[in-house]
């Protein structure tokens, strides 16, 4: 049987198709129309799929969507923010005004500069009449609870009218492309459990879910036995773990859904201290879950923002993140016994989050699903279709499951370019012969990955004993962020590299979580290394990245280092590269030094 799954329509959709519970295609639409978190119908990447697995649209058995009918998602979401307004007429409000003035004497004075701020206390700077708004709008009492009312009924009226347009949009496109009458729509949180615990390996685990808004909820806890899935808990929106992050990342003056990596790479440098407090009287746990108070209060976030250095600011919700996701968790890996983890969910795209689950009392495992953000939903609703049977209960070995492009069709682009190249077969050795004189190497080798990592096949990298790197190639690439570049690191050297790996080193192959590092790591690999002592490592594999160990390898035969910095192949808010032209534009934007473009090499002509 054949299933095609589609993710969201809002943003990053993707495409996938499971047959007989195996996944043979998964790519975004974002890597055809180069449009980062491209919404719509994915009409380039479904075409790609089709050709490239040798399926006609008829022998499609099902078309599965992760989101109910537009009209039951109203529902649902409607009746969540009447209760919200009755939680908030019930919370008396504390005294958020005086707490800001006694967590200003907690700021330190700093002086060490931070990568990417003009000063170390920097703060989201506004002018007189926006603050005055912000104490206003946002101190706790009758107005902020107001403008949190208001900010949730504006949310259900756009949230409704978005997923009717998703709907007609995706009923409209299936029929075009001979798929109508195929579609089932999958609850959006099941999606998510499904697309974690069918992809993870275990027989049994806890199932944790935590995103913006998926189908009435914002988080879920569900227990996976025997193939089978059953719901435990689920966080209500708007009690949302990713609302709250989402107003913090726009608050600092970056894109929400697109920028939290900035926050926890800001957060590190941050004292959680200074605003801990006040972010955690915003929380009421009870009944097995949290709420939040006025969530959808946009402005409390900008009044923290522009009156505290950014810095802490981050420190304070990555920390409080952490805290609330936790204890959320904490109590039914006790109450389960279960001792595998696996979770799923944009919150989950969260590396120091996870680091501090995978730490919880009697967790022995932990994986995260390598597409945990919506773009990975599709993906749950298929494997869903196959529940149970053998392949769904098997770990997957790697995400390459996008296109792979010919050497023919390589040799075609660069001719195209005007770019002279030369064969080496194998072209490991001088590769890693490249990164061990120090040369910046964009690599296109392969089936492209699926999800929002680079992990070998669309990746740049360098050797990583400079750390100055993560600001002069940031700079050539068009990049601001606070965060070093990630290490790969040969999978049998982790143990000599990161601390407390075992049971997540599988995750860990898919660049999922952070470690702290040990001080041979630190000495070696500095430029990996964040300012906290932690790196988010991809491990790689012999079995799960063939090529990428070969190179590593022989690098590490050149310089007795297992790592090499690895960053994701593409110019600044563009997608990762996906053909063989896009990989040529980037190479030649970016002035990298060396092009290694499946077995071909290709000098930069500006550095030679």
């Amino acid at each position: 049987m054949k299933v095609l799954g589609l993710s969201p329509l809002d943003k990053d959709s993707t495409v996938t198709i499971v047959e007989d519970g195996v996944i043979t295609y998964a790519a975004a639409e974002e890597r055809f129309t180069r449009v980062k978190l491209q919404s719509g119908f994915p009409w380039q990447s479904l075409e790609d799929a089709l050709d490239r697995t040798g399926t006609k649209a008829s022998e499609i058995d099902k078309v599965v969507y992760p989101f109910l009918p537009y009209d039951e998602e109203t529902r649902l979401f409607e009746r969540n923010l009447q209760r919200e307004r009755e939680f908030l007429e019930e919370t008396e409000a504390s005294a958020t005004s005086d707490e800001i003035q006694r967590a200003k004497s907690r700021i330190p004075a700093r002086r060490e500069a931070i990568p990417g701020l003009a000063d170390p206390n920097e703060k989201q700077e506004k002018g007189l009449l926006k603050n005055l708004a912000y104490r206003v709008l946002a101190s706790e009492g009758v107005v902020s609870r107001n403008v949190a009312k208001r900010g949730s009924e504006r949310w259900g009226r756009d949230a409704s009218k978005f997923h009717f347009q998703w709907h007609q949009e995706l009923d409209a496109g299936l029929a075009e492309v001979g798929l109508g009458g195929k579609l089932k729509r999958v609850e959006h949180h099941l999606s998510h459990a499904a697309n974690a615990y069918y992809t993870s390996g275990f027989d049994q685990a806890l199932i944790v879910t935590l995103d913006g808004y998926g189908s009435g909820l914002a988080g879920s806890i569900s227990t996976g036995r025997d193939g089978k899935i059953e719901r435990v808990h689920g966080l209500e929106y708007p009690h949302s773990l990713g609302t709250f992050y989402e107003s913090v990342t726009s608050a600092l003056g970056f894109t929400p859904s697109r920028h939290e990596g900035k926050i926890v790479g800001l957060a590190a440098y941050g004292d959680p201290e200074v605003l801990g407090d006040i972010l955690r009287r915003r929380f009421v746990h009870s009944n097995g879950g949290f709420r939040i108070v006025e969530t959808n209060n946009v402005y409390f976030a900008r009044l923290l923002a522009a009156q505290f250095p950014k810095i802490d600011v981050a420190a304070a919700y990555q920390r409080v993140l952490e805290e609330v996701a936790v204890a959320y968790v904490s109590q039914y890996i006790k109450k389960t016994g279960l001792k595998n983890l696996v979770l799923s969910g944009g919150v989950v795209a969260n590396v120091k989050l996870n680091q501090r689950l995978r730490e919880i009392a009697g967790v022995e495992n932990i994986f995260i699903h390598p597409n945990m953000g919506d773009g990975g939903c599709g993906t749950g609703a298929a494997l869903a279709e196959f529940a149970g049977t053998e392949p769904t209960r098997n770990r997957i070995k790697d995400v390459y499951y996008g296109p792979e492009y010919s050497g023919d069709e390589i040799v075609e682009a660069l001719k195209r370019a005007g770019l002279p190249f030369t064969r080496y077969t194998p072209i490991e050795p001088k590769v890693a012969m490249l990164l061990a004189a120090g040369k910046v190497v964009a690599r296109f080798t392969g089936r492209m990955e699926y999800g929002p990592r680079a992990l070998g096949h669309r990746s740049i990298l360098y050797h990583a004993k400079e750390p100055a790197v993560n600001q002069w190639l940031n700079q050539r690439l068009g990049r601001t962020e606070f965060m070093p570049f990630a290490p790969s690191t040969l999978y049998e050297h982790r143990q000599a590299n990161y601390k407390l790996v075992d049971g997540a080193d599988y995750a860990a192959q898919f660049m999922t979580i952070t470690f702290d590092c040990t001080e041979s790591m630190k000495r070696d690999c500095p430029a990996a290394v964040h300012v906290d002592g932690t790196a988010r490592p991809q491990l790689v594999s012999a079995e799960g990245s063939p090529s990428f160990h070969r190179l590593l390898t022989e690098y590490y035969k050149l310089t007795g280092i297992p790592s090499v910095i690895n960053t994701s192949f593409n110019m600044h808010e563009e997608p990762i590269v996906c053909s063989p032209d896009d990989a040529i534009r980037a190479f030649l934007q970016g002035n990298l030094d060396v092009l290694a473009i499946g077995d071909f090499l290709v000098d930069h002509p500006k550095r030679v």
